[in-house]
């Protein structure tokens, strides 16, 4: 994989449905959802101007799971909505172990004496969560939680310089995919319910007759309302070491030996709602609480003082 200069266009439709012959979510579809994927191993090499990396998985394995992240019958990994025109899914990913290491490269602006950044982490699993258009699956909204257990990561002070290099030649390709993100998401969603279709029967368990006052109850209950991401660590065992003593013999000379500090954090968790509007209500976040109701009046006073500026302009 190689980082872009510019961001590329959109995916379009679904290619399972167009080799099918489909335009709309069907059989083709959940049959390919319905797959259970085991790799024994899998390496991505991620290519930029400043720096390489490489992720090595062991043991992989995909499958889909039910709302509430369990193996279940495949009828019950889906919930569709005839009324709203929208379809919700669910997978599953776990691995071994996951090997993540990050150098500079030759050409880019990197300091020739950063030491490869390096990070292996055991069981690990990504929980995903789309909601797509029945009538030409796009994906309306996404909900990805990347979830670790204990992790130990000792880092020298030159790595943390490195890996902050890396953040930062990342951020301008990250911002213009961000802005072209933004500027394609709908103001609005027009729901048009689809024409009505045998293979809708296929997200109902069968001897149950579909009730559209219940079949919207549970949508509104798994929902996605905006795209999010988020990282959740049960453990992080952080240790920064300092090795400038190791390249420069003159702090040996004066007595000045590396220091090093530990960091412990437990249930670390870090959410990202890339495309939720100032102003608007948070209470469907992950992990709402009260104290956002006070954050949420202060910023929509501030949006609204800032409209008000703009129309009197």
């Amino acid at each position: 994989m190689r980082t872009c200069e510019e961001p590329r266009p959109p995916n379009g439709q679904s290619p399972i449905a167009l080799a099918a012959g489909q335009s709309e979510y069907g059989f083709a579809e959940k049959v390919v959802e319905g797959m259970f994927i085991v790799v024994n191993s899998i390496t991505i090499k991620i290519h930029s101007k400043a720096f390489h990396a490489s992720f090595e998985l062991w043991q992989l394995q995909g499958y889909s799971v039910n709302p509430n992240w369990q193996q279940s019958d495949l009828r019950l990994t889906r919930i569709t909505d005839p009324q709203r025109g929208e379809v919700l899914t669910f997978k599953e990913l776990t691995w071994q172990t996951l090997r993540i290491e990050a150098d500079a490269t030759d050409n880019g602006d990197q300091d020739p004496v950063t030491t490869p950044l390096r990070l292996i982490t055991n069981q690990g699993r990504i929980q995903i969560s789309l909601k797509r258009r029945t009538k030409d699956c796009n994906v309306m909204a996404s909900k990805l939680m990347f979830l670790l257990d204990d992790l130990l990561w000792v880092l020298t002070d030159s790595q943390l310089k490195a890996m902050m290099k890396y953040a930062e030649s990342l951020s301008e390709a990250m911002e213009k995919s961000a802005q072209q993100r933004k500027s394609l998401a709908p103001e609005s969603v027009q729901i048009t319910p689809p024409a009505p279709s045998t293979q809708q029967s296929w997200s109902q368990p069968f001897g149950v007759s579909p009730n559209a006052s219940s079949i919207s109850q549970y949508f509104d209950k798994h929902d996605m309302k905006e795209s999010s991401y988020h990282l959740l660590i049960s453990r992080l065992d952080l240790h920064i070491c300092d090795d400038s003593h190791t390249r420069e013999s003159g702090a040996l000379k004066h007595g000045m030996l590396g220091g090093a500090m530990q960091l412990t954090f437990r249930r670390m968790a870090f959410d990202y709602y890339p495309f939720h509007r100032a102003g608007d209500a948070c209470k469907h976040w992950v992990r709402y609480s009260e104290a956002m109701e006070t954050r949420g009046q202060w910023a929509k006073k501030l949006v609204n003082e800032f409209q008000s500026k703009i129309e009197k302009l």
